[in-house]
C-alpha cells in the first residue's frame, strides 16, 4: 500500500507495554480452531496454548513500553485513519453519523469490556466499549503461519474489525444477538462475519479510489480471507470439515463477500442477512 501521505489517526491506544488484568474468558469455536492450527504449524502443545488463551497461565506481567513510532504502530494508525475517512463518507448515506471507534494495540493479553483476552483469540471487536483490539505480533505470526502475507492483508484484518463497529452503529449486532440460529453454514454468526468481510471490501474500494493500492494488494487481501475460512482452518486443524460448527464462513464465501464490497464500494450490497445464498 502507498501510505506515505496518509494521516495517522488519533483514535489509537497503545497498551503494548501495559499489564493486563486477568478475568474470565469464553472461547469460541473459531478461537479454538486458530489455536489448534497454530499448534500444528509451530509444533507446540495445543493444551498449553489453549490454557494460555483461557487465562490459566502465569499472570501477565508488565513488559517494556512499545515504541509508539515503530512501523507497525504507524501502519495501524494510518489504516484506521483510512477506515475513518471511508466510513465517514459512506455511513451518512445510510442515515447514520459515523462515530469512529478506538483501536487498541496490545501485546500478549488485554482487558476489554468483553472480558480478558489473550492474543491467541486473534483480533476482535468489543461492542461493549466500541473498541477494536489487535495484537500486532500475533497478526504477523498468523500471516506467516497461514500464508496471509502483505500490508493490504493486514489492513483487511483491521478493516474487518471496523466492519463489526459499523454493524454495531447500525444496530445489526444487537439484532443478531437477540435471537436466531447462531452457528452453522447459514447461521447468524456466519452472516455477521461475511458482512464484516464485505464492509472491509467497501474500505478496500475507498483505498483503491484514493490511489493507495499497489499491484498485488487485492490478491493479498483475498489470500487473507481465504486463509481464515472455517473450512480451511478446520481442515488444517482436524483434517476434516464440519459445516455445522461454522462461525465465519468458508474461504470461498469470505473471498466472495470481500470482492462484492470491493467491486461495488457500496455497503448496501453487503446484505448477507437477506441473501439466500452466501
Amino acid at each position: 500500500m502507498k501510505l506515505g501521505g496518509v494521516r495517522e489517526s488519533d483514535n489509537v491506544q497503545d497498551r503494548r507495554g501495559s499489564p493486563a488484568k486477568k478475568g474470565a474468558v469464553a472461547l469460541s469455536g473459531t478461537t479454538v480452531l486458530i489455536v489448534l492450527v497454530l499448534a500444528v504449524v509451530t509444533g507446540k502443545n495445543p493444551l498449553e496454548l489453549l490454557s494460555n488463551v483461557s487465562g490459566e497461565a502465569t499472570p501477565t506481567t508488565q513488559s517494556a513500553p512499545a515504541d509508539p513510532n515503530d512501523p507497525e504502530a504507524i501502519f495501524a494508525r494510518k489504516i484506521l485513519a483510512t477506515t475513518e475517512d471511508a466510513w465517514g463518507q459512506a455511513l451518512p448515506k445510510l442515515g447514520k453519523p459515523y462515530r469512529a471507534p478506538t483501536l487498541v494495540l496490545f501485546r500478549d493479553a488485554v482487558q476489554s469490556a468483553c472480558g480478558f483476552q489473550k492474543a491467541a483469540v486473534g483480533p476482535f471487536y468489543c461492542p461493549g466499549d466500541s473498541q477494536a483490539y489487535v495484537d500486532l505480533d500475533f497478526l504477523d505470526a498468523l500471516q506467516k503461519k497461514l500464508g496471509a502475507e502483505g500490508d493490504f492483508a493486514k489492513g483487511y484484518v483491521i478493516a474487518h474489525e471496523i466492519g463489526h463497529h459499523v454493524q454495531n452503529l447500525l444496530g445489526t449486532s444487537k439484532r443478531v444477538a437477540g435471537g436466531g440460529k447462531d452457528e452453522g453454514p447459514t447461521g447468524s454468526s456466519v452472516r455477521l462475519e461475511l458482512q464484516a468481510d464485505c464492509y472491509a471490501g467497501v474500505w478496500g474500494a475507498y483505498a483503491k479510489g484514493k490511489g493507495l493500492l499497489e499491484v498485488g494488494d487485492v490478491e493479498e487481501a483475498l489470500g487473507a480471507a481465504a486463509a481464515i475460512g472455517d473450512d480451511t482452518l478446520q481442515r488444517r486443524a482436524r483434517g476434516r470439515v464440519n459445516p455445522e460448527s461454522f462461525s465465519h464462513g468458508t474461504s470461498a464465501q469470505r473471498v466472495r463477500w470481500f470482492q462484492r464490497g470491493m467491486e461495488s464500494g457500496d455497503p448496501t450490497r453487503c446484505d448477507t442477512f437477506g441473501a439466500e445464498e452466501l
